[in-house]
C-alpha cells in the first residue's frame, strides 16, 4: 500500500499542483490508515493486506477507532477526505474494483470564524518595527508590512523573488495555490519600507550569497522559510510587548475583514486573497459583522 500512496502523492504534487504542506498532510493521514490496517492484520494472525480486500466496514471501524482515541470531528473529516480522494484515484486507475469510501459521510464540523487582530495592535507592532534600524529590523519591517498590506499567505511571501516586486508601478506578483498568479497593489508606505530594505539591508544580508533571488532572506542570505518567518514574528510580538496571540494568518484575516468593511466586493476580495472559490471568501462577511471584541484576540488564552 505504501507504494500506491507514494504514487498518489506524486499525482497530487505533479498533476494537481497541490502545495508541499497539503501533500504532507495527505501522506500523514494515509500512512496512519495503512499502519492501522497493518496492525489489525497482525492482530488477526495475518502479515499483510491487499488493497482489494479493504471494504467499507474496515474504514468505518477505523473512523470509530479515531473517535475513541479522542480525535476531533475536524480531524476525522480531513482524514475521511484524504481516504476518499485516494480510493477515487485508485478506482479511476482500475486498481480497485469499487470505492470502499462511497456512502461514508464526514462528521459535521462547524468551522470557527477566522480570528483577527485589532487595528491598534497592528499599529503598535509596526511602530516597534520602525524603531529597529538594523538589517534584520529593516527586513522585518518590510516583510510584516507587506504581509499586512496585501493579505498574502506566509508561504506566498517567502517564495517571492526580488523581481516580483514592482516599486514603480506599486504592485507585487504572487503565485498562489494551484500555481494561480495574481498581482496585488501596494500602498506608498509599504513601497517605501521595501525600498529601504532593498537598498540598505538586503545587500548586507546577502553579502555571502550574491546569487540569491529571494526577496526575504535570513541572516545567512538564503531564502527565509515559513518556519523561520513564524519564529521571527513570534519574537517580534513578544519584544513589542503585545499581549495578543498574533499569527501571520490573523493578519491575513484582518486584511480581509478590513476590506469588507471598506465596501470591497466579494469577487474583488476573492481575487486579492487568491481563493479558488468565492464560498471561502464569504466567511469574512460574518467576521465583519461581529463586534470587535468578539472577533479579535486580546489576550493569551
Amino acid at each position: 500500500m505504501n507504494e500506491r500512496i507514494e504514487t498518489f502523492l506524486a499525482y497530487l504534487h505533479g498533476e494537481r499542483s497541490l502545495s508541499p504542506n497539503t501533500v504532507s498532510a495527505y501522506r500523514n493521514d494515509l500512512q496512519q490508515f495503512a499502519d492501522y490496517l497493518r496492525a489489525d492484520a497482525e492482530r488477526q494472525g495475518g502479515v499483510d493486506f491487499a488493497l482489494s480486500t479493504i471494504d467499507r466496514d474496515q474504514i468505518t471501524a477505523y473512523f470509530l477507532h479515531l473517535r475513541d482515541r479522542g480525535y476531533s470531528g475536524a480531524s476525522i473529516a480531513r482524514k475521511t477526505a484524504a481516504l476518499r480522494s485516494f480510493f477515487q484515484y485508485l478506482r479511476r486507475r482500475g486498481e480497485v474494483a469499487s470505492d470502499p469510501t462511497q456512502g461514508i459521510g464526514s462528521p459535521e464540523v462547524k468551522k470557527p470564524l477566522p480570528r483577527t487582530v485589532e487595528d491598534d495592535q497592528v499599529r503598535a507592532l509596526m511602530t516597534f518595527l520602525e524603531s529597529r534600524d538594523t538589517p534584520e529590523g529593516l527586513r522585518d519591517h518590510a516583510m510584516l508590512r507587506l504581509l499586512s498590506a496585501t493579505g498574502m499567505r506566509v508561504g506566498e511571501l517567502v517564495m517571492l523573488d526580488v523581481d516580483d516586486v514592482g516599486l514603480d508601478d506599486r504592485r507585487v506578483r504572487v503565485v498562489g495555490r494551484g500555481n494561480r498568479e495574481r498581482y496585488l497593489p501596494l500602498d506608498a508606505t509599504t513601497v517605501e519600507s521595501i525600498r529601504t530594505y532593498l537598498e540598505r539591508a538586503r545587500p548586507f544580508l546577502t553579502r555571502n550569497a550574491q546569487g540569491e533571488t529571494a526577496l526575504v532572506v535570513n541572516q545567512r542570505g538564503q531564502r527565509l522559510t515559513r518556519q523561520g518567518f513564524w519564529l521571527i514574528m513570534k519574537g517580534l510580538v513578544r519584544d513589542a510587548g503585545l499581549p495578543a496571540i498574533m499569527t501571520p494568518h490573523m493578519l491575513r484575516h484582518s486584511f480581509a475583514t478590513h476590506q469588507i468593511g471598506e465596501g470591497l466586493g466579494l469577487e474583488e476580495l476573492r481575487q486579492l486573497l487568491g481563493h479558488a472559490s468565492i464560498a471561502t471568501t464569504q466567511i469574512y462577511t460574518q467576521v465583519a459583522g461581529q463586534p470587535p471584541e468578539e472577533r479579535a484576540v486580546t489576550s493569551v488564552a
